[in-house]
């Protein structure tokens, strides 16, 4: 009789339901009750987007880290991240030496195995990972990126893990980040694998297109050893099958399987609600709490339709204020995904079939999202890419499973980009020693372990905004915001106070992107410059003057040309160009790195 062990996916269950995850306080808190569930023999406890989250409502990730993953060791669990291979955790390619102290980092804060991925299954990507986590004294799990396509056979992948496991893996997860892995071809991957050796294997699917529980079976019957799983009230929709179904089916299978305390699962149960209800409810679409096969053709990840269609209440707002003021017809949601949706089927094969996983599923979808927004208002398609998203195309990100599409190749000579086939690492310099020196400059202590140099150098513009306070101060506006929305209308406040640090901001609220009264009343803080150019924002997002440590800044009084790129807006999770529609001198910078601006807002004077 085959033992099947089960991991609870706890970071992953939240981020695939909606933006956010819990406090330190309220990960402390549950622990104890999941420990008491006594059906888990692993716990995903950080990675992917964690950190970056913690950032953005103003906690520092190494406490909560530190914090979360004791009681587990303690209990005698392991504890699992995810990690992106040459991005790290984040959505961007990281340095060497960045990459190597995230693993010494991170094994000190009490993780034990990092699974590793690369959403091109590109090896070259996974291969420093393994070195690295073996320094630091921790387990390697090598993931293969499942997807649905002409490329990816079970063939392609069981000669994956074959090199994988000859580079050092210590076990292979079979990552079906979006659930669209066909069953009986999951089961043979697995058992392919197991001729090759004797591996521990574990197996991660998604609910929302309806084969996690058949997936689930062939794989276990295929020899897997592993099972992720989620629990109520975060499983199914867009997250994973929930742990007592799975138990069941698998026990009147014949497996051994754990047997689930249900005293503490619903105890378990109850704290999450609670915590839904606290705040992070209100980050949490009711569209992701269902099952849609819809999602089988595109393939977009469950991890990612949490924060997808929290964003795509924003790009519809945008999408609708530019049809209002040209006197066309508004869009639902509905009819915005089903065009996103039926973009991504379009694009996927014509950027050569990367794995939709993060970052690449972002990518594809940003720039599908981008072609349907341009068409809309009557622009063309591929007209707005994302300089992420080129360097995926280029090979900069690594090598994509297909050929890219003639079209894509002659929009790249058109302005002069070129395709490259090097290992990528080499695209990124070390960059430990800046960030060193930026600290210092700061007055910034590197941490336990260099732990806040990590973050520093992982999350620049975030781990700032952490510092200075102003991300907890946007959060928190943002959620009264939520909150206001949903009362009765007249009760929707047009500004709030919000304290930070012992320093209070007075934050304006908008509604359905209307101006707030507030807003409309409050006078410039320092009159514009006479004449001059504008530079207009294409799109809603984050102003930011540079994407990377490093990066030149301009400033008032630098000459510009026509063409040069002058900043960015962070929208979609990637960093679009602004260029310079003019020559001239910049007569002034209009927003403060940061800030949100809309669609049409002047970013730079130029004159």
């Amino acid at each position: 009789m085959k033992e099947i062990k089960f991991s609870l996916v706890f970071r992953d269950m939240w981020q695939s339901a909606g933006k956010y995850v819990p406090r330190v306080d309220q990960l402390v808190a549950i622990a104890p009750t999941i420990i008491d569930m006594g059906c888990f023999a692993r716990v995903e406890t950080n990675g992917g987007g964690f950190e970056q989250v913690n950032l953005l409502f103003g906690e520092n990730p190494n406490k909560a880290v530190r914090e979360w993953t004791k009681p587990f060791h303690e209990a005698g669990i392991e504890t699992h991240m995810l990690d992106r291979g040459l991005n790290g955790i984040r959505m961007s390619p990281v340095p060497s030496d960045v990459r190597k102290l995230f693993y010494k980092v991170k094994k000190a804060q009490g993780t034990d195995i990092t699974r590793t991925f690369c959403g091109l299954n590109d090896v070259r990507n996974i291969a420093p990972s393994i070195a690295y986590a073996h320094e630091a004294g921790m387990i390697s799990q090598c993931s293969l990126c499942i997807t649905s396509s002409p490329i990816h056979t079970v063939e392609y992948y069981v000669n994956m893990a074959k090199e994988l496991i000859e580079l050092g893996a210590d076990e292979i997860c079979l990552k079906d980040m979006a659930g669209i892995g066909r069953p009986v071809s999951l089961g043979k991957i697995v058992e392919g694998i197991k001729k090759i050796k004797d591996i521990p294997i574990q197996y991660h699917s998604h609910s929302g297109p309806g084969f996690a529980m058949a997936s689930i079976l062939e794989v276990c019957k295929a020899g897997c050893d592993y099972i992720d799983v989620g629990m109520e009230p975060l499983s199914w929709g867009t997250g994973h099958p929930d742990v007592i179904s799975v138990q069941a089916m698998l026990k009147d299978a014949g497996f051994k399987v754990p047997e689930i305390n249900m005293t503490a699962y619903m105890k378990a149960r109850t704290m999450i609600q609670s915590f839904m209800d606290d705040f992070l409810g209100y980050y949490i679409p009711k569209r992701n709490r269902l099952m849609n096969s819809l999602l089988i053709a595109p393939g977009l990840p469950g991890g990612m339709m949490g924060s997808l269609m929290t964003d795509l209440e924003t790009n519809l707002e945008g999408l609708n204020r530019y049809k209002a003021k040209h006197g066309q017809p508004l869009m639902t949601q509905d009819e915005l995904l089903i065009k996103l949706f039926d973009e991504v089927t379009y694009v996927w094969p014509k950027v050569g079939y990367p794995c939709l996983v993060t970052p690449f599923s972002q990518y594809v979808k940003n720039l599908a999202l981008m072609n349907v927004i341009q068409m809309e208002k009557g622009g063309k398609r591929w007209s707005m890419i994302a300089d992420d998203i080129w360097d995926m195309i280029l090979g900069k990100s690594g090598r994509l499973p297909g050929p890219v599409d003639q079209e894509l190749k002659d929009l790249a000579a058109a302005q002069g980009r070129q395709f490259v086939t090097e290992d990528p690492q080499l695209n990124y310099p070390d960059s430990l020693d800046v960030f060193r020196q930026k600290m210092a400059q700061n007055g910034w202590e590197a941490g336990q372990d260099d732990e806040e140099l990590f973050e520093y150098a992982m999350h620049p513009a975030q781990y700032e905004a952490y510092r200075s306070g102003k991300a907890k101060a946007d959060f928190l506006a943002d959620l009264e915001k939520r909150k206001a929305a949903a009362q009765p209308k007249a009760a929707q406040p047009d500004s709030i106070t919000v304290t930070v640090n012992g320093q209070s901001y007075k934050v304006a609220i908008s509604y359905d992107g209307k101006p707030a009264p507030a807003a409309q009343q409050a006078a410039p803080a320092s009159p514009a410059p006479a004449g001059g150019n504008d530079v207009l924002s294409p799109l809603e997002g984050k102003f930011m003057l540079s994407k990377s440590a490093g990066e030149k800044e301009i400033k008032v009084g630098d000459a510009v040309s026509k063409g040069d790129v002058i900043c960015y807006i962070e929208a979609m999770k990637t960093y679009n160009a602004i260029v310079s529609e003019f020559s001239g001198k910049v007569l002034e910078i209009c927003a403060k790195p940061g800030d949100n601006v809309f669609e049409d807002d002047v970013l730079i004077k130029i004159g």
